[in-house]
Order: C-alpha cells, then sequence, then structure tokens
C-alpha cells in the first residue's frame, strides 16, 4: 500500500485567507486575525493584559498572605491569571503580526516577549498555590513548602507587573513619543 501524503502547507490550505498567510514570527502554524472591525488587534488586546496581569498579580500576593482570602476568592483569582497569561499570549501574537506591517523598538519587541512568559507562569503558579491551599484546613497553618510555594508566587507576580509596566511603557513611547514631543 503507497502512502499518501496528508500534510498540510499555505499552498494546499484551502481555509479563511487570514489562517492561509504564514507567520515566522510566531512559530504557529496559523495566525489570528490582524485586524477587528478595521482596527489593528494587538492595541485592543493589549488593554485587556496591562489590566488583567496586574490584578491578578494583586489577588495572587493577597492569596499567598492571606489564607482566608484565598479559601474564598481563590477560584476568582485563577480564572482572572488564566485569562490574564491568555490575553498576555495573545497581545505577542497579535504584536507579531502588527510588526510585520508597522516597524516597532527593538526594546518594545524583547518586553514584549518576555512579558506573556512571566504572565504564563503566575497564571501556573496560581493555580497549582490555590489547588494545594484549598486542601489545608482553616485551623492549621501551612506547611513551610506552600507557605515557599507563596513566595515564590509572590516574587513572580512583582516579576510580572514589572515586565507588564516596563512593555506598556516602551510600546507607549514607541506610538505616542513622536507625536507628543513639544519640540
Amino acid at each position: 500500500m503507497e502512502a499518501v501524503d496528508v500534510s498540510v502547507t499555505p499552498e494546499t490550505y484551502r481555509g479563511p485567507e487570514w489562517l492561509r498567510r504564514g507567520n515566522s514570527w510566531t512559530s504557529y502554524p496559523h495566525r489570528v486575525p490582524d485586524t477587528l472591525s478595521g482596527l489593528p488587534l494587538h492595541p485592543l488586546v493589549v488593554h485587556a493584559a496591562v489590566v488583567l496581569v496586574p490584578l491578578a498579580a494583586l489577588g495572587a500576593i493577597l492569596m499567598a498572605f492571606l489564607p482566608r482570602f484565598s479559601r474564598r476568592f481563590g477560584p476568582l483569582v485563577v480564572v482572572v491569571s488564566v485569562v490574564a497569561a491568555a490575553s498576555a499570549w495573545l497581545a505577542r501574537v497579535t504584536g507579531g503580526t502588527l510588526n510585520e506591517t508597522v516597524s516597532v523598538s527593538e526594546e518594545h519587541a524583547e518586553w514584549g516577549h518576555q512579558m506573556p512568559v512571566a504572565a504564563v507562569a503566575l497564571a501556573l503558579l496560581t493555580v497549582v498555590f490555590w489547588l494545594f491551599d484549598r486542601g489545608v484546613p482553616s485551623n492549621r497553618s501551612r506547611a513551610w513548602w506552600l507557605k515557599a510555594l507563596a513566595l515564590l508566587v509572590v516574587l513572580v507576580s512583582v516579576v510580572a507587573v514589572y515586565l507588564t509596566v516596563v512593555a506598556g511603557h516602551s510600546g507607549a513611547e514607541a506610538v505616542w513619543a513622536s507625536r507628543l514631543s513639544t519640540g
């Protein structure tokens, strides 16, 4: 019996145009749409990440220091952190797509590559921490390893917020510096 080649390439794919185009920047086989209602998708998605990542970090820090907060609001913080990570990753992908048509500074591209990694790490740590922390009875203190995990959650939260601020600032400078210069 002869083998049949069923691999799909951009040349053989017959789906929507935005899926047919290749995207070497993200190394994904398909790419997300470039625009939404005629506007670039990146600026729209970035605002979700800029709001949700610090909010998730704040919730994770509160979970680390306040066991009652963790038990009561842990599921909400987990959901926010996962949505924040997804929006950060989508901002990275759409930023790469936008960079193909509009030049962006190397600094912003570098921060934009690092920020989603921290957001995903924050989401994963928040989920793991909550899953273990919810098993501790309220009349007991946390085990030493859970306290160490809480400190790691705090550290990654601070890093995620820092990278969000720096990536956002460098992106805002790239867009607005020349338009708002008073010279």
